[in-house]
């Protein structure tokens, strides 16, 4: 099993009621539903308002590397990332669980 873990932070002057993040938001939170590599899935946004808090967040697993590779290539995932882009920049973790 291998968890992967993202956090995303909007850029500067960008809000959560923008409406990039309203379509980005929506897109991450279906996203799960869509790949079928995906054997569990959290997206949310973030409630602390620490300074050094990012704003999103997906907690997410499936089998094994090749699993994640067809995640990352699947269509639903490519466009989500198109979207986030222009608005935000993100750190990843996959590890093995």
């Amino acid at each position: 099993m291998i968890r992967h873990l993202v956090l995303f932070k909007l850029n500067e002057g960008v809000s959560h009621d923008d409406v990039r993040v309203r379509a980005g938001v929506r897109a991450f939170q279906e996203l799960g539903g869509q790949v079928p590599e995906v054997e569990s899935w959290e997206f949310a946004r973030n409630v602390s308002a620490r300074d050094n808090a990012y704003d999103y967040a997906i907690n997410a697993s499936v089998a094994d590397p090749e699993a994640l590779r067809r995640y990352a290539d699947h269509p639903a995932h490519v466009a989500g990332v198109a979207l986030w882009r222009e608005f935000a920049t993100w750190v990843i973790a996959d590890y093995p669980v």
